[in-house]
Order: C-alpha cells, then sequence, then structure tokens
C-alpha cells in the first residue's frame, strides 16, 4: 500500500509536470507567429530605424571656405564635399532613416564652442553642435530628391525664419496703445489675419501666390503665402507661411509704416491675373488697374518700363472692408 501510495503521488507530481509543461508551451506560443528574435546586427539595425538623425550642410561655398581653419575639418572642395554629403543622405533613406537637414553656420559655430568652452577643432564638437544647435533652426526632411533642390528648399525655410524672427522683433516694440491701453502688437495681428482671410475669400477659385512687403532698416521685408480655394469657398493654405505672412503685414500695420501686398491668381485654363493693394493707415487699400500695371512693368532698381508678362492680366485690388472699430 505504502508503494501504491507512492506510485500514485508520482504520477500526480507527473501529471501537474506535465500542466507546467503545457502551460510553458502556451506561454512560448503566446507570441505572435512570424516574429522570431533576431540576431544581434539585425536587432542593431531595427533599432537604427526607429533613431531619426540630422545632418547640418554647409551650402555657401564662403562658409565652406571658414571650415579651412580646422585641422580636423579634412574637405578641401566644396563640389566634392556636396557629393559626399548626398551619398550619406542616400544611405540614411536605404536604411529606412528619417533625416533631416539643417544649415551649418561658422560664425555661429564658433559662438557656440566659445560660449560652451569646447574645442572647435573635433569632430565631436561639430556632432555636439549640429545636435544641440542646427537641429533647432530651420530643417528639411530628405525624401530622396536632388541635392541641389534640398539646398533650395533649405534656404527657402532659413530665410523665412528669419523674417519672421525680424518681423516678430518688430512688433515686440510697439507696446501699448497710449489711449486705450490696447496691447498693439495683438490687434495688428488680428487686423493683419482678417485682411489676408478676406483677400483670399474675394480672390475666389484657384491657385493664388500672394506677396506682403514692408520697408525695413536693409531691404524690404517679404514674405509669400502660396494657397488654393476651391469650388466651395474653402481655403488651404500652409499655416507656416500663413504665419509669417500674417506677423509681417501686422508689423507694417503696426508701425504704420507704407507696403503692400501683390496676389497672383491660376486658374485651372492657365490664365493668369495680378492684383495690388498698398498698406497705409493701418490697412489694406485697393490700387487701380493702371497701379497694378505699373508696379509690375516697371524695374524696381532702375526706374525702366520692363514689357509685362505674356498671359497676364492686371486688374484692380478688392476693396477689403475693414474690422469693426475696437
Amino acid at each position: 500500500m505504502a508503494h501504491t501510495k507512492h506510485t500514485k503521488h508520482a504520477k500526480s507530481r507527473s501529471r501537474n509536470s506535465g500542466k507546467s509543461t503545457k502551460n510553458t508551451k502556451q506561454t512560448k506560443n503566446n507570441r505572435p507567429r512570424g516574429r522570431s528574435r533576431p540576431p544581434a546586427q539585425g536587432a542593431r539595425r531595427a533599432l537604427r530605424r526607429e533613431v531619426p538623425s540630422i545632418v547640418a550642410i554647409l551650402t555657401d561655398q564662403r562658409d565652406f571656405a571658414a571650415m579651412h581653419d580646422y585641422r580636423s575639418f579634412t574637405f578641401d572642395d566644396h563640389a566634392h564635399y556636396l557629393r559626399q554629403t548626398e551619398g550619406l543622405l542616400r544611405s540614411l533613406a536605404a536604411q529606412g532613416v528619417h533625416t533631416c537637414v539643417g544649415l551649418f553656420d561658422p560664425d555661429e559655430y564658433a559662438d557656440y564652442c566659445t560660449d560652451t568652452a569646447q574645442n572647435p577643432d573635433t569632430p565631436a564638437t561639430r556632432t555636439r553642435y549640429t545636435a544641440e544647435i542646427a537641429a533647432g533652426g530651420p530643417t528639411v526632411p530628405y525624401s530622396g530628391q536632388p541635392l541641389e533642390l534640398l539646398i533650395t528648399q533649405l534656404e527657402y525655410e532659413t530665410d523665412r525664419q528669419a523674417t519672421w524672427d525680424y518681423a516678430t522683433d518688430l512688433l515686440s516694440r510697439t507696446g501699448s496703445c497710449s489711449d486705450c491701453g490696447q496691447d498693439i502688437a495683438r490687434a495688428s495681428f488680428d487686423r493683419a489675419s482678417h485682411a489676408l482671410t478676406k483677400l483670399l475669400e474675394a480672390a475666389g477659385p484657384g491657385a493664388h501666390h500672394l506677396v506682403c512687403s514692408i520697408p525695413a532698416a536693409d531691404a524690404p521685408l517679404l514674405a509669400a503665402l502660396h494657397a488654393r480655394c476651391d469650388d466651395r469657398g474653402n481655403v488651404h493654405l500652409v499655416q507656416a507661411e500663413a504665419l509669417v505672412c500674417c506677423t509681417v503685414l501686422a508689423a507694417g500695420m503696426a508701425s504704420d509704416s507704407p507696403g503692400g501686398v501683390v496676389l497672383r491668381t491660376s486658374t485651372p485654363g492657365g490664365h493668369e491675373e495680378v492684383r495690388g493693394w498698398s498698406l497705409h493707415d493701418g490697412w489694406l487699400h485697393p490700387l487701380t488697374e493702371a497701379e497694378v500695371f505699373n508696379a509690375y512693368c516697371t524695374d524696381a532698381e532702375s526706374g525702366e518700363p520692363v514689357p509685362p508678362e505674356p498671359g497676364v492680366t492686371y486688374r484692380p485690388g478688392t476693396p477689403l472692408p475693414p474690422p469693426p472699430a475696437g
């Protein structure tokens, strides 16, 4: 009987052991099928695709020459440097790595090294500058476009950021109204937003290219906005462009600067129309057809007349009712 009891306990343990083994198998089988654990090298490649990259480029020949003062910067030909950079971007894209491209500014880099007490003549410092400073500025995602187009996009983004920074600085100096205490910058931005909204609504269906300019210390402050209006009156635009354009126009309104807005509209039939408005007394006032023609058909530097563009019709600006007072 003792032996029989022992045998029963042994069978019971065996059954329990079998259940444990079965549960273990079920736990393993709970893993999604078709996903085997990759080898170490494959795992690192998989992780690499999860890590974004930032590449800072010396787009300007003069900026490239400024880096020759550093012995650790081994490139001596700008064209060769750009070819190698494009090869690097293609390699990262082939690995599935999301890469953004920014500008490498040698002057800003020198200031960064001075402020952080780092040796500028090392690749490690240039890497840290790219990660900490260049990555915080304007960047363009690399999606396989030619390097020439990428540089053009990057320079456009850089100019737009600089325009927004300068216009914002102009607005920040305006303070409050001495009569009513209202914040002039906020009120001007609201008026500018109202003006551009009404302008695009009045433009009607088509693709629109709007340019706003106001005088500045060195050169006119320019901002461009691309928009599309459908047949139902809906306006589609890029928010970043709209923000910069509103800020520039608001800076002109706040400072009561003379300025202007030009709108070029393209319709599906290939026809183009140009309209214009002048900025004075804190609002946009429509130009006449003759004024629009003269603005477009006069060389800005020499003042000499230039022939009108073929296929372009010059129209008077649409009257824009100002927002309610207050």
